[in-house]
């Protein structure tokens, strides 16, 4: 049962993607037929002036940001025309800080910076813009629109919605079903959001959230949360798990507890998680993808933006200044196509 809320969200976010996809690509189909847009939009993937990026992102401590500073490497590595210096993963915000001014000294062309903390770290990136060094904000948002030229987001909202929806597909016919839901950290904006969405989804159905526990994003919190919620709920129908990481704990709780009654959706799109979802066996049966590219997103975006170029399938003249990514949902039917970008927890 897919509703209109839910149908309008998709739609919209499907859109988001195409744009995305365009960055990939980098140029736009061949028809035989000129091109009349902007001439920038075309052989994005075509060498051009040299540009050094500067990244910062948080420690990977979390198979989810390890991944994001990977797969920016590896990024960088595709563009013969992208020199990259790379500064230390940190989750201390004020090394984070001096890690910036050192980009900004040494005159690289563009930042990207997933902050350890967005509003820390919004005065130095102020200063990055106001030095004429556009920063491409990755995942956690500055509290100023002037801190950023580009902000690249994964849709925490949209992944709500997304799980919801799959689960109302399932049980949605059941106005009885018990629902629970394994939230990240609760004082976090994104958790909240992602919350959010997920009423949002199931309330469309006539469902809602029977019970709830909020973990930490780790194997161990998630475990802890599991079994306290498996303890308190003798009957469960669903369950939607915020973080694929934090999922590997909340698979050895459920299997401890012999529970087998429900269903499971994971939340971000680790290799453990689809590895689990393709072998038919375990209760987790679908998650929904918080990408792992954004770091990866925002060196393509930043050397577009230190070109002078935009993105390919865009008649816009310039990178717009703000995308959000899709949030599909990966099952046995679909695996395969997502495995490749999956991360390892």
């Amino acid at each position: 049962m897919r509703t209109a809320h839910s149908r309008r969200h998709l739609v919209a976010a499907a859109g988001v993607m195409l744009a995305v996809t365009g960055l990939v690509t980098g140029c736009t189909a061949s028809t035989g037929e000129s091109n009349t847009g902007p001439t920038n939009n075309a052989n994005n993937s075509e060498s051009g002036e040299t540009v050094r990026i500067g990244f910062s992102g948080p420690a990977a401590d979390h198979g989810w940001l390890g991944a994001i500073n990977s797969a920016a490497i590896a990024e960088a590595e595709k563009y013969d025309d992208v020199e990259l210096v790379v500064a230390e993963g940190t989750n201390d915000a004020n090394l984070q800080i001096s890690q910036v001014e050192t980009f900004i000294n040494d005159g690289v062309d563009a930042i990207v910076l997933l902050p350890t903390d967005g509003a820390a770290l919004t005065e130095v990136a102020i200063k990055a813009m106001e030095a004429g060094i556009p920063v491409i904000n990755v995942d956690r948002e500055f509290s100023s629109p002037f801190a950023a030229r580009v902000t690249v987001l994964g849709d925490n909202y949209g992944m709500g919605v997304s799980a919801g929806t799959y689960i109302c597909e399932k049980i949605g016919d059941n106005p009885d079903a018990v629902v629970a839901e394994i939230a990240g950290i609760d004082s976090l904006p994104l958790t909240q959001d992602r919350s959010r969405g997920f009423a949002d989804a199931l309330e469309d159905c006539g469902l809602e959230v029977s019970n709830r526990v909020a973990a930490d994003f780790t194997v161990q919190g998630g475990e802890a949360a599991a079994s306290q919620l498996l303890a308190a709920a003798p009957q469960i129908d669903a369950i939607w798990n915020h973080d694929d990481d934090q999922g590997v704990g909340v698979l050895a709780a459920i299997d401890a507890a012999g529970r087998d009654e429900f269903f499971m959706v994971g939340g971000a799109g680790s290799k453990n998680a689809m590895d689990e979802i393709k072998s038919g066996d375990s209760v987790l049966e679908a998650t929904v993808i918080y990408p792992s590219t954004q770091g990866a997103d925002g060196i393509a975006l930043a050397r577009l933006v230190a070109q002078g170029k935009s993105l390919g399938d865009l008649v816009e003249q310039d990178v717009p200044t703000r995308i959000v990514l899709y949030a599909p949902v990966v099952t046995a039917e679909n695996v395969d196509e997502y495995l490749p970008t999956a991360f390892a927890s």
